[in-house]
């Protein structure tokens, strides 16, 4: 008799993740595979890993007109085949706003898709597609247990001066608070810094994940205090093809004077902004490193300044740091925009040992530096697979 299963997916506007995990008599988690269908819908590209990180295949799929609703069939019929799928007992979903309700891993029924879906305006790019992969789940595997984890949970108990606008009282009690996402990343990393130092989690702690999404977060014994994210995903850093910070003014200056509309600000705050915007070439860093064009060096030095100045206001957050992390797509394999943003960070107490930087080591500051920092691979799907089992015991108890 094959072990009970738990299978994660992480459903974006362009990508879907998933992973097998098998679930062993002494309830651990091993997982047995796992990949992505990127490129959505236009031109999916698969690939999926063994549980050693050789790839097991690859290849280009034909065009998804269907989005999801076309995708995860086609996916969960790959892994059935040949990637080792049963019928999963629990499937753990990556839900990018949990709002003020949820807090904790929660399973998926009805009432709590309802609620999740007037959440929507506020993930506009995540949401729909997370909650059209529950939906997909559902119909394909109605026996498993439906699972939801939040990036909004990790924040959720941050101290509410970290979480409140000036704005008037009634707005703040409606929930127009700062919620922070990439939660799922942080809690990864939180028990990595565990792992590594004890229960104080390395102390005044600031991670930065540095994707085509960024975000910092400030930690304090691994507890989140304050962090750059916060309504929306927009808040922060500029990203890929996020804004990041802009002056409210500036929004309604473009509807007063250019005329331009509700939809017509959220097309250009998420998807024409950011590193794409400035350069005007790209929003993937790789690309505007080897652009070599004016306007792609001034998208990566502003990319550079304004993380540096978010470290040093995260550092005020928690009055004074011990560490600095960088993880996510380019914090984990980006030694260049590393290595700059830490040479801006030299006055916190930063000494960069460039080479240990550009190897890519765990440990990237000198021996003798007041702040070390590290570098550390995120990992979400597991978070996800270990809620999704927690869900799961609760269910059989």
């Amino acid at each position: 008799m094959s072990m009970p299963q738990i299978l994660v997916l992480n459903a974006g506007s362009s990508s879907l993740k998933f992973g097998v995990y098998s679930i062993s008599s002494e309830q651990d988690l091993a997982l047995k595979m796992s990949g992505a269908v990127s490129g959505l819908p236009d031109e999916p590209r698969f690939i999926a890993r063994g549980a050693d990180g050789v790839v097991a295949a690859e290849s280009d799929w034909p065009r998804a007109d269907g989005g999801l609703a076309r995708t995860l069939p086609r996916l969960l019929a790959w892994l059935a085949k040949a990637g080792g799928l049963d019928a999963p007992a629990a499937i753990g979903h990556r839900i990018v706003h949990g709002g003020l309700t949820f807090r904790a891993p929660a399973r998926l029924d009805d009432g709590a898709l309802d609620r999740l879906g007037e959440l929507v305006p506020l993930a506009p790019l995540h949401q729909p597609f997370n909650l059209e992969a529950v939906a997909a789940a559902r119909a394909a595997f109605p026996d498993a247990v439906q699972v939801g984890l939040f990036d909004t949970a990790f924040h959720a108990g941050q101290p509410r001066l970290a979480r409140i606008y000036a704005l008037p009282r009634e707005i703040t009690n409606e929930g127009v608070i700062a919620y922070g996402f990439h939660g799922l990343s942080y809690d990864f990393i939180a028990g990595e810094l565990r792992r590594l130092y004890g229960e104080g989690a390395g102390g005044r702690v600031v991670v930065a994940h540095l994707g085509s999404g960024v975000s910092l977060c400030a930690m304090d014994e691994g507890r989140s205090i304050a962090t750059t994210m916060g309504f929306s995903a927009l808040d922060g850093p500029p990203m890929s093809t996020r804004s990041g910070r802009v002056d409210p003014g500036v929004l309604l200056y473009l509807m007063e004077t250019k005329g331009m509309s509700a939809p017509d600000l959220t097309d250009l705050l998420y998807r024409r902004s950011g590193l794409l915007g400035v350069s005007g070439e790209s929003g993937d860093v790789r690309r505007l490193q080897a652009s070599g064009s004016p306007a792609a060096r001034e998208a990566l030095d502003l990319f550079v300044y304004r993380v540096a100045r978010e470290i040093g206001g995260l550092a005020a957050a928690l009055g004074g740091l011990d560490r600095l992390v960088f993880t996510a797509g380019v914090g984990e394999n980006d030694p260049q925009i590393r290595g700059e943003i830490l040479k801006a960070c030299k006055w916190l107490g930063v000494d960069l040992n460039t080479e240990a930087n550009a190897r890519g080591d765990m440990r990237i500051t000198a021996e003798a530096s007041r702040v070390e920092a590290l570098v550390l691979p995120t990992d979400e799907q597991i978070v996800i697979a270990r809620g999704a089992l927690s869900v799961l015991q609760a269910a059989s108890d």
